[in-house]
């Protein structure tokens, strides 16, 4: 399975946020939209991630307003993404070794989708419950 496969039953709605926002606007947006990561963006072009874990490292280390604080001083820069066209099995290597749980998936250049570790459990438990029931059947027939 790709993770095209993912994208397209879950859809490419990816929540974004400006680096100039406050960390209490992320909490909001998260909140709002029941999500865990937020891509930063400038315009059109990705520039980071936020995520519910920056978040608390931001608290842990200020413990104090959040609404003090920029999404830009706190966010990760170092985008770790994926491909359409990447295994399932490749990307959850990928998110295990990098300890993320969040992948932007880009296509030429250009923002495809976002998923996360439960888009790619989700994924590999479906294949195994169809595979299941097939082998199941072809058992009992």
């Amino acid at each position: 399975m790709r993770v095209r496969e993912i994208l397209r039953s879950k859809g490419d709605t990816v929540y974004q946020i400006s680096p100039s926002a406050s960390l209490a606007d992320v909490v909001d947006r998260l909140v709002k939209f029941n999500c865990g990561s937020l891509l930063v963006a400038e315009g059109d072009t990705i520039i980071g991630i936020i995520t519910e874990r920056d978040i608390l490292r931001a608290s842990a280390a200020h413990r104090t307003h959040l609404d003090q604080f920029s999404v830009r001083d706190h966010m990760t820069r170092d985008l770790v993404t994926g491909h359409p066209d990447d295994e399932v099995s490749s990307v959850m290597g990928l998110m295990t070794r990098h300890r993320i749980r969040h992948l932007p998936i880009m296509d030429q250049g250009r923002l495809a989708g976002l998923i996360s570790i439960g888009d790619v459990v989700k994924s590999q438990f479906d294949a195994l419950a169809v595979e299941n029931h097939y082998l199941k059947t072809y058992i009992q027939s």
